[in-house]
């Protein structure tokens, strides 16, 4: 143990919703993987829609339902967002998911963090003493290309883009599968972070 942290594991998390305000769209699905990052052993995987009311529906932006895909047949027959919050409760409890023990990791958490609070709100999430770090792939990436690029072995960051397609062009990764689903980004996400960060031990 080092300053009070112990095993720390990666939430590798996404969501998808039906617009990007927070205060008029909602989350429509999530999905995370929990991964040891040390040496990149997947302990647990979880994926669900969720159902909202069709006057929330009625609210969507289009071009966001034209980037993930969804159509209200789906959305009306996902599970109740009470159901999902509690399913997500169950499993971090029983993963031992606490502070100094795990981190958030999104390629856009700003983002995932405000729809993510949709299911549990930040209190709760405080109560259950839950991370609060929230960590994007951008900035991994914006470091580590910075010092690179100083030694002339790279270009700089804004010569390439950060959007997690970009990052993985630099790597000769292949990009996102399509739609934007939300397991989709989190298996590309964590291809993404093993070549730019990697896993010490594995």
């Amino acid at each position: 143990m080092i300053n009070g942290w112990s095993i720390v594991l990666g939430i590798f998390l996404d969501t998808e919703a039906n617009g990007l305000n927070s205060k008029v769209h909602r989350i429509l699905e999530v999905a995370f993987k929990v991964v040891d990052l040390q040496d990149g052993r997947l302990l647990t995987e979880y994926q669900s829609l969720i159902a909202q009311p069709a006057d929330a529906w009625e609210r969507s932006d289009p071009e966001s339902l034209k980037i993930n895909g969804f159509r209200w047949e789906e959305i009306s027959n996902g599970k109740t967002p009470r159901a999902v919050s509690q399913e997500i409760i169950d499993l971090f409890t029983s993963l031992g998911i606490r502070k100094k023990k795990a981190v958030f990791i999104c390629q856009n958490p700003s983002f995932d963090r405000v729809f993510f609070s949709q299911l549990i709100d930040p209190d709760t999430q405080e109560l259950l003493s839950w991370p609060y770090h929230w960590l994007d792939l951008a900035s991994m990436y914006w470091a580590l290309s910075m010092e690179k690029a100083k030694l002339k072995k790279a270009p700089f960051p804004w010569e390439t883009g950060l959007s997690k397609d970009m990052i993985a062009q630099q790597y000769q990764l292949p990009g996102e599968h399509k739609p934007h689903r939300a397991m989709n980004g989190v298996s590309h996400l964590l291809l993404c972070y093993e070549a730019v960060v990697g896993f010490p031990k594995k």
